[in-house]
């Protein structure tokens, strides 16, 4: 969407940081209609967008034509359904989880750790922890825990296990939110 819009030299994305956000929906609306003007259109923003009037009419000039209207329209139709799709997936998935609901908010306590990521943990590791034998072979299949190979005073390899995929990228990315989380341990270390 964002190379058809510039190849009707329309650069909305060097102005506004989500060409998708409320802002940018209504402008692209307004750009499909073809009916608003630079100045109209560039009204349409909101919050912090509004600081940008004046590069946002500079940056809604362009010609955009009718071929560039009807492919735009094509795609703004196709993203409403992927959204439509995701909300009919997501409301599944929060039926799944019902069960596991005391779970859920358990793991929700941790810092960095949203309902997406409570979610894919529980989907990957279950809620029944007796199957493994201590902390340290839960973290070495999740790939999460380096090696500590050092025989005579050499160290060798330390490489990371494979582990499961989905959950050690869930881990990665509650540890990144944690880290930048204000007032916790982990924001204090990093």
């Amino acid at each position: 969407m964002l190379k058809l819009l510039e190849s009707a030299n329309i650069k909305l994305s060097s102005v506004a940081t989500d060409v998708f956000g409320v802002s940018g929906r209504l402008m692209l609306k307004a750009l499909v209609e073809g009916k608003a003007s630079l100045a109209e259109m560039a009204e349409l923003a909101k919050g912090k967008l509004r600081n940008k009037i004046p590069q946002l009419q500079l940056a809604l000039e362009g010609k955009l034509e009718e071929h560039h209207r009807f492919l735009l329209q094509l795609q703004q139709d196709r993203l409403d359904a992927a959204e439509r799709d995701l909300s009919t997936l997501e409301q599944r998935i929060r039926q799944k989880l019902e069960p596991y609901a005391a779970q859920l908010s358990l793991l929700q306590e941790i810092p960095g750790v949203d309902w997406t990521l409570a979610a894919v943990i529980i989907a990957e590791l279950g809620i029944d922890m007796t199957v493994f034998q201590s902390v340290s072979q839960l973290a070495s299949w999740a790939g999460v825990c380096p090696g500590n190979n050092e025989s005579a005073g050499k160290r060798k390899s330390t490489r990371i296990p494979k582990g499961n995929v989905y959950l050690k990228t869930a881990l990665v990315e509650a540890a990144n939110a944690a880290a930048r989380a204000k007032g916790t341990y982990l924001r204090d270390k990093f």
